[in-house]
């Protein structure tokens, strides 16, 4: 195997575009994990907070909080984990999306209830709308430090946000606490995800992370007056209290390169820490898609923008022995005559666009679990020819490049097995093949795994289509079948996709000239 050296596959610091950001090109020496789950995610998050003491401090950002979601069967609930953390003296800071109002089924309220149970307990949490109109706060990241015992530091970022319906396993049943989401997937919808654990010196990147956006000056609530007046009236806490001193990054741990990657939107007022907005996330595709000669392997919720699906295109163009594998939800989280139109449009053109490009090497599939439901797949993941592999907030949408605010990992490792790995354990699952590898066969080789995919889904595809004849076939995987609007609900769907749905946080300068 060719030696993979950093500098190739991750961005150099003048390629981020962000010279204003205090975190490093990359760090190395770390050892990250990918926790596939939330039952996995959150029964080891719960184990970590658990042992924190006083003196010891725990970092969050999330899209939504829900103070009762369960940690684990019997809890504790989110709110009495960070809680419980608090009264013992633990340093608990956090910042939420403060999101839109809860008659537009948002959050606003659930956010606002777990930020005040914590400052009751001695934490503080903060509701953050420094965001672009329209906009909001997708990062997902916990940092865990030990000033006493740098060993024991940990950060867990990815796609899971600390919420209902996040809690399923591999059986996909469901969270028992379950969102309401489009009735075909039932009232406990089931549910896939992944979240990176990690340790070394990148939980001190990922910490300046939480720290920058913590420490800026921006007002909480600069764009909302209404939210203003609101705050206001009701006393919120809108002054963010004093950070412990960083300690130094924890010590080398492991083979593993990681590049901590975000976006920042060029917003109507100006982060100190980005002044013209940061889309390192963006550019980091734009630097590893092109170098794709085998397989690039995607789990994503929302594949459903033109403007990225061109860049797997031209990649596919360029390499003749490329194959674009791509796992997505099989319908969307909504329905209805109005939610329903404008979230097609996307994921047909993104779909589309990739297979004009080469329809044979296209493979686009969704999940079922063994009832025959379909699995919402929330991951956010993408492995490069099993050597770049990155997890994290970001969907493959010009949305999450441009205009929310995301948080990413992507990892190389000098054993090159990490990235592999990753695509094998999620495989393993969707194939119904044993955790242990010991079925991985055809698998291993990005080639020859094209074909045991295809024709595992086609098989149970057969399998509906003689009317469930014999015994189920193994596998979770179908063909996915992109359904066309007919041209009367494109014109309105595609304008109102483009400006709500998948919206561009560029200015309008880097918009002109195209520039990411």
């Amino acid at each position: 195997m060719d030696v993979v050296t950093p500098a190739e596959w991750f961005l150099t610091r003048d390629e981020r575009g962000n010279p204003a950001t205090g975190i490093p090109a990359w760090s190395e020496g770390n050892r990250a994990e990918p926790l596939i789950h939330g039952a996995t995610y959150f029964e080891r998050l719960a184990a970590e907070v658990e042992t924190l003491q006083a003196g010891d401090y725990v970092f969050f950002t999330d899209w939504r909080g829900d103070p009762d979601e369960l940690m684990r069967d019997g809890g504790p609930t989110i709110r009495e984990l960070f809680c419980q953390a608090a009264q013992r003296g633990v340093v608990v800071k956090g910042l939420v999306w403060r999101s839109h109002l809860d008659k537009f089924q948002y959050s606003e309220e659930e956010n606002e209830h777990l930020g005040e149970a914590i400052e009751a307990a001695g934490g503080e949490v903060l509701l953050d709308q420094r965001v672009r109109v329209g906009g909001s706060h997708h990062q997902k990241l916990v940092v865990i430090r030990h000033p006493e015992a740098p060993q024991r530091d940990i950060a867990f970022a990815g796609g899971i946000d600390l919420c209902h319906s996040r809690r399923d396993d591999e059986s996909h049943h469901g969270d028992q606490q379950a969102v309401q989401m489009a009735e075909v997937y039932g009232s406990r919808p089931p549910w896939h995800d992944v979240q990176l654990q990690i340790r070394g010196p990148a939980v001190g990147v990922l910490d300046t992370t939480f720290r920058e956006r913590w420490n800026d000056p921006a007002p909480l609530d600069a764009l909302s007056p209404v939210a203003w007046v609101m705050d206001k009236l009701r006393g919120a806490d809108l002054s963010p209290g004093r950070l412990p001193d960083q300690p130094p990054d924890p010590p080398a741990c492991g083979p593993h390169a990681v590049q901590v990657l975000r976006t920042y939107p060029d917003a109507h007022f100006r982060y100190d820490f980005a002044p013209r907005g940061e889309r390192s996330i963006a550019r980091a595709y734009s630097k590893v898609v092109p170098r794709a000669h085998r397989l690039i392997y995607v789990e994503d919720q929302y594949l459903w923008s033109a403007r990225v699906a061109s860049l797997f295109a031209k990649a596919l163009r360029d390499n003749p022995d490329l194959h674009l594998v791509a796992v997505i939800p099989r319908h969307p989280d909504v329905d209805g005559r109005l939610d329903l139109p404008p979230n097609l449009v996307g994921r047909w053109q993104a779909i589309a666009t990739c297979q004009a490009a080469s329809p044979e090497r296209v493979h686009i599939f969704d999940v079922e679990n063994h009832r025959g439901t379909p699995v919402y797949v929330h991951a956010k993941v993408c492995v490069i020819d099993d050597i770049w592999a990155c997890v994290g907030s970001d969907n493959l949408n010009r949305r999450s490049w441009t205009h929310d605010s995301e948080l990413s990992c992507a990892v190389l490792d000098s054993d090159g097995v990490f990235a592999r790995d990753l695509r094998l354990r999620l495989l393993r699952e969707h194939l119904d093949r044993p955790a242990d590898g010991s079925r991985d066969g055809d698998l291993v080789d990005p080639l020859t795994a094209v074909r045991d995919i295809s024709a595992a889904a086609e098989a149970l595809d057969a399998w509906y289509s003689s009317g469930c004849q014999g015994e189920r076939p193994p596998g979770r995987l179908r063909p996915h079948k992109p359904e066309r609007l007919g041209w009367r609900t494109r014109v309105w769907a595609e304008p109102l996709y483009r400006v709500i749905y998948d919206p561009d946080g560029r200015s309008y300068r880097d918009r002109l000239r195209d520039r990411l």
